[in-house]
């Protein structure tokens, strides 16, 4: 099959597009023809060599975790699902590899693809829905309570958005540009442009937050929840001391494949709560390209088929 393969950690130009080993299937496998993947922030990161000590791996390999397609062959012990079905499946990082035309993932780690939705736009949702689903359960969000989102128009923003606006949540996010009209048709109730104003001013006394930037945004974060609220963080952990100081909890999460969460976004789809918000797109031949791009409003796709 043909694939994005690393031979070496380092920049965009490392990614290289050749034949590689088509994946083999275990009896509680399904093999996928892989319609479209998704580019994440941490592939970039993979790439770079930045993980390889909490996520280490053999060279060369596929780079890539979430992916949507159709069945092409599925393992003995395989009973949910048959040849020709529409899925997607967020795999885990050792064997992962979705930068591919094909892929091998656990049954447990699959589901079917919402029926509303194209496998491209399908492909848009695995890491940052379940990312974005795991962060709002997580705050314990009760209907009127209000989150903070951070970067609301970016992949895991624009998912939290809407899944809080569903467990009946006031919205407010930072965007700034094309994204505050994103933002604004996804829900959110107020927006602050960050280029032009600082949300620890704006905003104070939250129920939650969600921080997926880290840094300087998380620190700032702790001062505009109320005692007892709650920041979630995807980026970086946070300091258990600052929230000990602030009166709050914090909790860094980190998303892992879940065929049952995937089935509870495809039925949020199908129900009209949840669009993907699709970006860039790029063939298989040129996700390098994906890598080099800056920014930008949702998810960037790797088209395969």
């Amino acid at each position: 099959m043909k694939a994005i393969r690393i031979h070496e950690y380092g920049g965009a130009d490392v990614l290289r597009y050749e034949d590689a080993p088509a994946p083999e299937i275990q009896a509680d496998d399904v093999l996928i023809r892989v319609a479209a993947a998704s580019f994440n922030l941490i592939d970039a990161k993979i790439r770079q060599g930045l993980m390889k000590d909490h996520l280490p791996k053999q060279l060369p390999f596929v780079l890539g975790w979430d992916c949507a397609g159709t069945v092409e062959k599925i393992g003995g012990d395989v009973r949910n699902f048959k040849t020709g079905d529409r899925v997607f499946v967020m795999m885990e990082f050792a064997r992962g590899g979705s930068y591919a035309e094909y892929v091998a993932a656990k049954e447990s780690e699959v589901a079917l693809a919402p029926k509303t939705l194209s496998l491209t736009e399908s492909a848009a949702l695995p890491i940052v829905a379940q990312t974005a689903l795991l962060a709002v359960n997580k705050m314990n969000l009760q209907t009127g309570q209000t989150v903070l989102i951070h970067g609301g128009a970016g992949g895991v923003g624009s998912m939290a958005i809407q899944i809080a606006k569903a467990f009946g949540a006031r919205v407010i996010t930072t965007a700034s540009g094309d994204g505050i009209d994103l933002v604004k048709s996804l829900g959110a109730d107020e927006i602050i442009d960050y280029k032009t104003n600082d949300f620890a001013d704006a905003v104070k006394y939250v129920d939650a937050v969600l921080d997926v930037l880290g840094g300087e945004t998380q620190a700032k974060s702790f001062g505009v929840l109320k005692k007892g609220g709650v920041l979630i963080a995807t980026a970086q952990p946070p300091a258990p001391e600052k929230a000990e100081n602030y009166g709050v909890r914090a909790e860094f999460i980190f998303t892992h494949p879940s065929g049952k969460a995937l089935t509870e976004i495809a039925e949020m789809v199908d129900a009209g709560k949840l669009r993907p918000i699709v970006g860039a797109k790029f063939s298989l031949e040129n996700a390098r390209q994906a890598h080099e791009t800056k920014g930008g409003n949702g998810k960037t796709i790797i088209q395969v088929e």
